[in-house]
């Protein structure tokens, strides 16, 4: 049998019509009724819709994926939620709450203190690095060779924009993975109080460690306001064996970065 490891993505992964086919699926339908609002009608509003809709849409993916023993989990950001639900470490309904608040809370954020995010493409790592610094950006995910993405004050954005780099501006309402999230990441803390936390069935890289999560309540919330070390993260279910990497949700970015990452990784 493969040895197969299971990736939900994160905000960026929507498109519109990703809950065709959904609608008459119980778990769907009581997702929809946990939120008390349906964010598929509302995307082009931003985070706080496209959050619980991509979280919703993962889940149901995986409820019918038939896949029953994975080797581990991992979710880019936001996919962390519905990666921990399918270990069975959070509740579904727990977890419905806490994207809503999650996703509100990062909005919110964003709104009082502008922000934003830019990929720098193909580039050398270390001038990508040494320019964030200068411009007092963050270094918010490190998604394969080639793909780094900056996060921060839009000052620095725009500094970084006008180099002769590469680059490409994220279309989001704020500075996530830096330390911008502070109040968001504070929020968050306070509702995971209240969350009860349980054994996972199979590991679930966390994104701010590229190792297992053992502190699922406190990695959530530093998660906020640190860099996503996909790079990592793939190279590390790669060494537990991992054959075959299937993504549950909607696009295929993140199958997109494993190729890549992967092709430099040692046989």
């Amino acid at each position: 049998m493969t040895s197969k490891a299971i990736l939900f993505p994160g905000q960026g992964s929507h498109e519109p019509g990703m809950d065709d086919g959904l609608r008459g699926d119980p778990l769907f339908a009581r997702g929809l009724g946990l939120l008390g609002f349906d964010p598929f009608e509302r995307l082009h509003e931003g985070t706080r819709y496209q959050q619980p809709a991509l979280f919703l849409t993962s889940i149901v993916a995986w409820e019918r994926s038939g896949i029953a023993a994975p080797v581990a989990a991992a979710g880019h950001s936001l996919g962390e939620y519905a990666a921990l639900v399918a270990a069975g470490a959070i509740d579904f309904d727990a977890a419905v709450q806490l994207v809503a608040l999650r996703g509100d809370a990062m909005a919110r954020a964003g709104e009082a203190q502008a922000g934003s995010m830019i990929a720098v493409l193909g580039e050398d790592e270390d001038v990508v690095r040494s320019a964030a610094y200068e411009h007092g950006l963050t270094i918010a995910n490190d998604n394969a060779p080639g793909q780094l993405v900056l996060s921060g004050p839009i000052a620095g954005i725009e500094a970084v924009d006008a180099l002769e780099l590469r680059t490409r501006r994220l279309d989001v309402s704020g500075a996530f993975h830096s330390p911008l999230m502070a109040p968001a990441a504070q929020e968050l803390d306070a509702a995971l109080a209240r969350v009860e936390i349980r054994e996972p069935r199979f590991p679930v890289i966390s994104n701010g460690t590229a190792a297992p999560f053992t502190d699922v309540r406190a990695e959530l919330v530093e998660n906020l306001l640190s860099p996503v070390r996909w790079r990592e993260t793939v190279v590390v279910l790669h060494g537990m064996g991992v054959e075959e990497f299937a993504e549950l949700g909607p696009g295929r970015v993140l199958s997109g970065l494993v190729k890549r990452i992967l092709r430099e990784v040692p046989a």
